[in-house]
């Protein structure tokens, strides 16, 4: 659920709670434990994050060098309640999700999970982001192997140990159990969407952020 209240008397949208985000974004390190790019014509690989609502998620990654495609959905959870209403009730297991295809030769996992941690999300809230609060709404990593597993791990630790934030890390690392796209209404929301006062609020500001702190990994659209 996005806890919002429509101020009818007013004709306006009001945040019901303040943001906590970082949508000015912060320029964390890369990861000291990376793949190398993979060789030109290499298959296409995927990935699942998590990072609150899965609009900024999406919106941001639309952005990024190498990434062919976007979709937003869920995982966590089972697919009986892999639907918006569901998840939105918070009991489902399912955090809101964007599955990321990309060109290992033009990006790697570690290029992308350090966009993750700088741009896309505030790692150290729990179950927490901008105004949206629930366990559909937490920081996860959802690996397909084991050596995404071991690049996401050591990136947490890494971070970390340099006290790269004010707070500790809280996000999950765990195999992805599944992930089922979205309602048809939720793809490219940020796009088709873009003078939504929430887009405008939480989303619109990490996609500037990317093109503001990484130039040389931001594409326009």
């Amino acid at each position: 659920m996005r806890y919002w209240l429509l101020a009818l008397a007013a004709g306006a949208i009001v945040l019901s709670h303040p943001s906590v985000g970082r949508s000015e974004g912060l320029v964390v390190p890369p990861p000291s434990l990376d793949d190398a790019l993979a060789p030109p014509g290499s298959a296409a690989r995927t990935t699942v994050l998590s990072g609150g609502c899965f609009w900024g998620v999406q919106a941001v990654y639309q952005h990024v060098r190498g990434v062919t495609k976007a979709l937003s959905g869920y995982a966590g959870g089972s697919a009986w309640t892999a639907n918006y209403e569901a998840v939105s009730l918070g009991q489902t297991s399912h955090a809101e999700s964007v599955q990321i295809t990309y060109d290992p030769s033009r990006i790697t996992y570690g290029q992308l999970l350090r966009v993750f941690f700088s741009v896309v999300h505030d790692p150290t809230t729990r179950n927490r982001q901008g105004p949206d609060y629930g366990t559909q709404y937490r920081s996860a990593i959802f690996f397909g192997s084991g050596a995404e597993e071991r690049v996401a791990r050591a990136y947490i630790a890494q971070l970390n140990d340099a006290r790269t934030f004010k707070r500790p890390i809280v996000t999950e690392v765990t195999k992805l159990p599944g992930f089922y796209e979205a309602e048809a209404y939720h793809q490219d929301y940020a796009t088709r969407h873009p003078n939504d006062p929430y887009i405008m609020t939480n989303d619109a500001p990490k996609v500037a952020a990317l093109k503001s702190l990484f130039p040389d990994v931001y594409v326009g659209q």
